[in-house]
């Protein structure tokens, strides 16, 4: 009677056991390891299944050698279920991804977890697991991301850390973890892009060889930790694409201006109560006078309740002092105008270096193509002071003559009209083509503020900005005279004149011209005159010449046309019969390449906003899309909100092939450059202006790209 009972159950146990897969085996006891008050999320893992592959949250494929399919992805996420991870899933040694986030796990890792040798990604955040970092995770040989953020993970990191040689991604935030930041491990993990251990109880030094993480693209976050010391200088070193998240910690010291520095913003830094420097409002001088008069009280003060000094040796030192004062006087002047001279009139102290001479060497203030600004401040009034409302043409470059006559006779052709007025290609008697616009005919009474705006504008020599040869005033007509750049606008070669374009703008192109703009809007903000702001960056208004080197074009006008007016006349004024009248267009879409605060009526304008306008075009360099609406372009390539698009993209993690331009693709080799320039691009169109990097650390970035 035994044996008749013992044999059919005999053969159901048989059954059980071979009907189901040993990976379906295995994660029954992940179902068993689970609170089964929801039995919802496991109601189709039946036990009596072939294989576990048609189960909610199982991936699997087909390995050679193998008759069933193995699991290789578990993905349980935001189910809210609560239990602990068993160690039997260690035993899927093809499991590649565990993704068990946002539930309510507790427990530890086991240990046994990490015999599961190809995994490459863990993602348990969002639950309640405690206890510490195994120093076994580090078995996994091709582990690539691992996240255990918003736990409750304590202890120290494990120095084998360094043997997880393929990681890429290492997120700790907001757990318990404490003690120092190890160092020793960071030199070891060549291949880390992210590295976020904000929001734990890490005290102590920042270590020195965080700076050798050369493969780190995003955020180096250690934010709101107990780190104190001076930031390390190393951290320079990092690539020009990271941010540093440093906020909330008790660092102390002057804030480093070397290297990747120089890209950060305020934020940063923000909450560390004895930092000092730049970026932050606050002086390292003030603070060490401060703390040096509080510790080391002046002699001074001793020796007066001593003894005072006579009235000779007072007399004495302030001789001396004097003289002292004197001398040194001379010295500095006798090496500004040696400087001055050796730099052939480069007076600008700005350290970057924006423009290019002939020969090579850089200079900020840079004179172009061998013509000097001669015309002295005491000149220039001069002019303004003769101005009496007669028309006259001034040649602002002493080496560039015309005689007016000259200009009447030129053949004219119309490049553009828009509201600033419209913009003709005049070709003079020698051959030699210039741009004139034309302006309104308003100002008869402010001849005076007219030329005072073109000689500020005429000061601006660069080799990436438009030249301004000449002007003409006169009571009904207002012209000015620039150079003609040859090969149209940015606009029209990435988007053609007929949908079309260009063939030409391969990648080492795009960079060329996004580095020469961003030079010379570094130099209209650091080293011109006024300091200007331009307002108007896009590409129509960026110029190529013939070897798409780019030139920016309509920086200075909005104060000239507040002056004149945009609407010249069709037969009025001096010119009026020799130049085609087309009237100049008043457009009121949007200009989706200004930044969000441009766009407030009443804002004053800020150098900010050429930033964030840079940042769109470039963008519209990388993807080929452009966020102007036209009639006469495809909308396959109109992305009006191109930034939010970009940034949805890799917080998506799309694949850079859905963003960059189809023309790119074939350039495998950019990549890098490419995704360097993507993070810069959105660094510069952060929402918040104070967070943008300045267009001088811009420029000082791209040029570090594809050198």
């Amino acid at each position: 009677m035994k044996n008749s009972f013992f044999f059919p159950f005999f053969l159901y146990f048989l059954h059980l056991c071979f009907a189901l897969s040993p990976d379906g085996l295995t994660l029954l006891s992940l179902k068993s390891a689970i609170d089964q008050t929801d039995t919802s999320v496991f109601a189709d893992w039946n036990e009596n299944d072939p294989t576990p592959c048609r189960w909610s949250g199982i991936s699997c494929m087909n390995i050679t050698g193998f008759p069933d399919p193995r699991v290789v992805g578990v993905a349980i996420s935001g189910k809210n279920v609560r239990g602990y991870i068993p160690s039997e899933l260690g035993s899927l040694i093809y499991l590649r991804r565990l993704n068990l986030h946002n539930n309510n796990l507790f427990g530890s890792l086991p240990d046994q977890l990490f015999n599961a040798t190809s995994l490459h990604s863990i993602f348990l955040y969002g639950n309640n697991l405690s206890g510490s970092l195994p120093p076994s995770v580090c078995n996994l040989p091709r582990l690539q991301n691992l996240d255990l953020s918003n736990n409750s993970f304590s202890g120290s990191l494990p120095d084998g850390l360094k043997n997880c040689k393929q990681l890429q991604r290492l997120i700790l935030a907001r757990n318990k973890f404490s003690g120092q930041i190890p160092a020793g491990i960071w030199p070891e993990l060549e291949n880390l892009v992210q590295l976020d251990l904000s929001d734990n109880d890490f005290k102590g030094p920042i270590p020195n060889d965080l700076g050798e993480l050369q493969s780190l693209s995003a955020t180096l976050n250690l934010s709101y930790n107990h780190l104190s010391g001076k930031i390390p200088k190393s951290l320079g070193n990092l690539p020009v694409t990271v941010s540093f998240d440093l906020r909330g910690n008790n660092l102390s010291g002057e804030i480093p201006q070397t290297g990747s520095f120089a890209n950060q913003g305020p934020t940063a830094f923000l909450s560390n109560p004895l930092l000092c420097g730049f970026p932050l409002q606050k002086s390292c001088k003030d603070s060490t006078e401060s703390q040096q008069e509080t510790q080391n009280p002046s002699p001074d003060s001793d020796k007066s309740k001593k003894k005072g000094l006579g009235p000779g040796l007072i007399v004495l030192i302030s001789a001396a002092d004097a003289a002292a004062v004197a001398v040194i006087g001379l010295v500095i002047v006798y090496v500004y105008w040696k400087k001055k001279d050796s730099n052939g009139g480069c007076s600008c102290t700005v350290k970057s270096k924006f423009g290019g001479n002939e020969n090579g060497s850089f200079c900020p203030c840079v004179c172009v193509n061998g013509f000097r600004n001669e015309d002295s401040e005491v000149e220039d009034q001069e002019k303004v002071e003769s101005g009496k409302g007669e028309g006259e043409l001034v040649a602002i470059d002493k080496g560039f003559t015309f005689e007016l006559d000259e200009l009447l006779r030129a053949s004219a052709y119309v490049l553009g009209k828009s509201g600033l007025g419209i913009v003709y290609k005049v070709v003079l008697g020698n051959g030699i083509p210039v741009a004139v616009r034309r302006l309104g005919e308003g100002g008869e009474q402010r001849h005076r503020e007219f030329v005072t705006e073109v000689q500020a504008i005429a000061k601006v020599k660069h080799p990436n900005i438009v030249k301004l040869r000449a002007y003409y005033w006169a009571p009904d007509e207002k012209l000015l005279i620039s150079d003609f750049i040859s090969n149209g606008n940015l606009a029209n070669a990435l988007r053609g004149r007929n949908g079309q374009p260009s063939t030409s703008l391969s990648w080492s192109t795009r960079l060329r011209i996004a580095k020469g703009t961003a030079r010379g809007l570094a130099y209209l903000h650091e080293c011109s005159p006024r300091k200007f702001v331009h307002g108007d960056i896009k590409p129509s208004n960026i110029l190529l010449d013939n070897d798409f080197q780019p030139y920016i074009s309509d920086f200075g006008l909005s104060r000239l046309i507040n002056i004149t007016g945009n609407n010249p006349s069709s037969s009025g004024g001096f010119m009026g019969g020799a130049l085609p009248y087309m009237k100049p267009v008043q457009t009121e879409k949007t200009n989706n390449y200004r930044a969000p605060e441009a766009r407030v009526p009443g804002n004053r304008p800020m150098q900010k906003w050429d930033v964030y306008s840079f940042g769109v075009v470039l963008l519209e360099l990388l993807t080929g899309k452009s966020p102007e609406l036209s009639p006469t372009t495809s909308t396959s390539i109109e992305v009006p909100d191109l930034v939010r698009w970009v940034k949805k993209g890799f917080e998506e993690e799309n694949p850079l092939s859905d963003m960059v331009d189809a023309m790119l693709l074939q350039e495998v080799h950019a990549k890098k450059e490419v995704i360097a320039v993507f993070h810069l691009a959105l660094a510069c169109t952060e929402a918040d202006p104070e967070v943008r990097p300045r267009m001088k650390n811009v420029s000082e970035n791209l040029e570090r790209i594809g050198t």
